[in-house]
Order: structure tokens, then sequence, then C-alpha cells
């Protein structure tokens, strides 16, 4: 492949963002438009000749505009091979002009079905046919052809007709691969829409899209290439955050930073969530959102340094004062008053995210873990107990402020690594074991955390007990209560020894493994 002129271009975009100007500078260097529809008119209302598709085709746009550019007179304009001598033949026999330069972006499918309004027949109008076919046929024939799909790159194309008189081999590749691009997100969120509306939730085929946030720094480490991705269409979340202040987000940021929203999400009072490494580190609720931070601090006021924390209330002044006291990496919140901006801009490294809404809860459907070769889907883990669900197995029932504290810990587990054990007392984290390798152990670190603060305390594990060993530990450290799933072939030892003990002990039926 060589370098290519451009002397004929077709055009026809849905999104007409800088297309005037491109098309003038086309015009004013020689080229040929040719245009369809809402395209052409824009053109000509600005003042530019432009030859339309039917005048090229000899046959009308008809079906409502269904049908405009699939003919034979477009498409072998577009996938002629230059130098192949048959081709050349026979364009000239049928009187067929080559198309040089496709600018094409297709019917807006994802601003359509983003509305809360659109019917499924206003969807399905939306799909774009002869937009594909064109992008398809151009980029497959790259080698003579120059494919834009994006208005970023109308200033790149003018710079090289004027540089070269002429579009280089290697930026037709790059815009034939982004074309491709263009074209298989439109597929997939096409797939995606429809599968959706026959409830196809585990298709034989995936087909999902993404779009680029940013390029971070790298990934977890220095030494890993790392990307932030958002979905299309999704309404709230860590992608959806509005940066207010503070240097750019890391892979690790980004990554604590959705593990401390999924958890502050879980609660309706004011509640603030500290994490460290996907994480929490401390846990609590309060009257307010200062009592709160202030509680979630004296969780663990080691870890909680350089740590994440989320808020589900915006930040005031007074909570702003307490957070300017600590190291913190980001806060995440959804607003922030202006004097608490005041204090916490002051704090040049401080992230703060604004996430609006996305404290409340508005669950992903799907979680996405990638593996070697492939991908492991599965459905968010949303599901939750209430109280009358939850089964009481030992003598002594739970008190009513023991049945508040379970409650709170059994949300705080879910999202804690497995093996995870959680104790809470006064509606405040004091102990959290995490990521073990046995139930056991996760329960002493918990224990070890907590203290004298243990004595009185809930105990909260994500999965059953195998053996009546944590049960033993909880009664050394003087827990007074326990919710856990059940389940275990051995639940009747521990049941014996949480009624030894005047332990409560209820059965939640569900477990949280978290991986």
């Amino acid at each position: 492949m060589a370098q290519t002129t451009i002397q004929r271009a077709l055009i026809s975009v849905s999104d007409k963002t800088g297309l005037v100007p491109f098309a003038q500078a086309l015009v004013k260097r020689g080229i040929e438009i040719i245009s369809t529809g809402g395209t052409a008119r824009l053109l000509s209302e600005a003042g530019i000749n432009v030859t339309p598709i039917s005048a090229v085709t000899g046959f009308p746009e008809i079906l409502d505009g269904r049908v405009k550019t699939l003919h034979p007179r477009i498409h072998s304009g577009l996938l002629a091979v230059r130098d192949n001598e048959s081709h050349l033949a026979q364009l000239k026999e049928h009187g067929i002009q080559p198309i040089d330069l496709v600018v094409v972006n297709l019917y807006p499918f994802a601003q359509t079905i983003a509305k809360p309004d659109v019917t499924f027949e206003e969807a399905i109008e939306n799909i774009d046919i002869g937009g594909p076919s064109m992008v398809r046929a151009a980029a497959k024939n790259h080698a003579y052809v120059t494919v834009v799909v994006d208005h970023e790159d109308y200033e790149e194309i003018i710079r090289q007709l004027d540089a070269n008189g002429g579009i280089t081999e290697q930026t037709r590749r790059r815009l034939a691969a982004k074309a491709f691009r263009h074209t298989a997100a439109y597929d997939a969120l096409i797939a995606e829409y429809l599968s959706n509306q026959v409830d196809e939730r585990t298709p034989e085929k995936l087909t999902i899209t993404f779009e680029k946030v940013q390029d971070l720094r790298y990934g977890e480490n220095p030494h890993q290439q790392a990307a932030f991705y958002r979905q299309p269409l999704a309404e709230s979340g860590i992608a959806q955050a509005e940066q207010l202040h503070g240097k750019a987000l890391s892979y690790n940021n980004i990554n604590d930073a959705d593990a401390a929203l999924g958890l502050v999400k879980e609660f309706e009072r004011p509640a603030v969530v500290a994490v460290k490494h996907t994480n929490p580190c401390g846990v609590a609720i309060g009257d307010d959102i200062a009592q709160a931070y202030q509680k979630a601090y004296e969780a663990d006021p080691v870890s909680i340094f350089g740590g994440i924390v989320a808020a589900n209330r915006p930040i005031d002044e007074q909570t702003a004062r307490q957070m300017a006291e600590t190291f913190l990496e980001i806060v995440l919140a959804p607003d922030f008053t202006s004097q608490a901006l005041e204090i916490l801009t002051q704090k040049k490294n401080l992230r703060l995210l604004k996430v609006g809404r996305a404290t409340q809860i508005n669950r992903v459907p799907f979680r996405y873990q990638s593996v070697a070769g492939g991908l492991l889907v599965q459905e968010d883990d949303v599901q939750d107990v209430c109280r009358q669900e939850i089964k009481v197995v030992t003598e002594r029932p739970p008190s009513e402020a023991e049945w508040e504290q379970l409650l709170f810990a059994w949300k705080v587990v879910k999202h804690v690594k497995s093996n995870a054990i959680v104790l809470a007392k006064d509606r405040q984290t004091i102990g959290i074991g995490a990521g073990q390798m046995n139930r056991v152990g996760a329960a002493r670190i918990a224990i070890e955390q907590a203290g004298d603060k243990a004595q009185g305390a809930v105990m909260a594990s994500d999965a059953f007990f195998p053996m009546k060993d944590t049960v033993e530990e909880a009664a050394k450290a003087g827990i007074t209560a326990i919710i856990q799933p059940g389940g275990s072939i051995r639940d009747e030892e521990s049941i014996q020894e949480a009624n030894k003990h005047g332990i409560a002990m209820v059965f939640t039926g569900m477990r949280h493994f978290k991986h």
C-alpha cells in the first residue's frame, strides 16, 4: 500500500460536530462531495456544493430513508481494487467512479435507547444499516480508501492532504481499525439491547462494549499498562463520577473507590466507609455524616491513613475539617458544600469525587472477571435478607440492640474478601478479618483488632462455620451474638457451643463469598 490521493468523498453523518468547516476544507482542495439526507441539506445550506446520493445511484431514497446508499454504484466505488485491471474495467463499463474518502458515523442508537420513554419501535428505527455497510466496505478496502468515523480525525485528514497531497498508509490502516471498532461497538450495543428485550441473560455469545475514559499511568504496579473504560449506558457508578479536585486517579484508586461506593450504597442512614486494598477498614452509621465519619475513622485509625473514604451524604464543613486532619487518597460523596471544598482543596493531592446519586441503590446487573483466555460473568450480589427471613437457631434470641448490630455487620461482611469476619458494636465496625485461608484465622484477626471493644459486640461471617472453633474464639472475646449463613454438616456443634456460652446465633440461609 502507498499513499492515496482523494478526489471524491462520501459524507453521511449523524454527529455533525465540525462537519461544515471540514467539508469546506475538502471542497477548497478540489474534492467532490457526495452526501445524503440531512447531511446534504446542512452542507447545501452552508453554501457547499454537494452531489446528492440519488444522482450517483440513479435511484431515489425510498422506504422512509431505509434504503439510499445500499447500491452497486456506491459499494463498487468503495470496494474496487484500484490496481486490479479487471475491477477498473468493470467500473468503466458500468460508469462507476471510485470513492476515496468515506466520512460516516451511525444513527444515534445509544442516545435513543437511553431515553426513559423510548419505545421498542423507535429503538429499531435507529438501527443503522447503510452506514455500517459503507464503513465496513471502506475499512476493508483501506489500501485505497480512507474512512473517518470520528470528527476528532478531521484535522489530521486536512493536515495530511496539505503536507503530503494524500493520506498515508499508516493513517488509513489506523482509521480502518478504528472504523471496525466503531461498528463492532455499535452492533454490540444493539445485540445487548435486543438480548435484554427477550431476557437472554447468558447468551451463547457475549458481546459487550466499553468506551475509554482515560489512559492510566500504570496498573496495579508500575510495570503494567492500564486504561479505564466505562459502559456507554451506565447511569451511575465510579465511571460516571465527576472529579472536582486532585491528581489523576490510578488503577488502584479506581478499584478501591468502586469497592467503597458499593458498600456505602447498602445504607439508608448517614454512613461512611473507609477502604484499603478493596477491603473496608472502617464502616459506621451516624446521626449525621460528621458523626459517621468520626466513627469510621475511630474504627481503625491506622488503616484509614492513605485510604479511600465514601459517604452517602454530601460532605459539609464539619466533616471536611475532620477529614483534613488525616491523609486520605480519595473522598467520594454525592456532593460537597462550598465550605467543604474550600477546606479539602487545600490538600493538593486529595482526589474529590462527586458521585451524585450513585450512592443510591442502583445495582450493576452483571459483574465481569477476566481469567486467562476467558471471562467469568455473574449477576451482581444484590440479594439480601430481611429480619423476618433470618432463623434464630440458639436457645437465646438476639435482643433488639443485637439485631440492629447484626444486620449492620451483615451488610458490611458482604463486601469483605473471603474468608471474612466482621465485628460490630454501636453501628460501627470494630474488627475486620479479611481474605484469610481459614475462617477461624479471620476471626482471630478481627478479635485482635477489636481488643477490649469485642466485649458485648456481634460477629458476622460471610459463610458458614465448618467447625465450632470460630464460636469458641467469639466466646473467649465476649461476643454476644453471631450472624452467619448456616448450612454446614456440623452446624449443630456450633449451635451447641453458642448455647453453652449464652451467645445468640442466627442463620441467614445466604452466603456472601467475595473473591
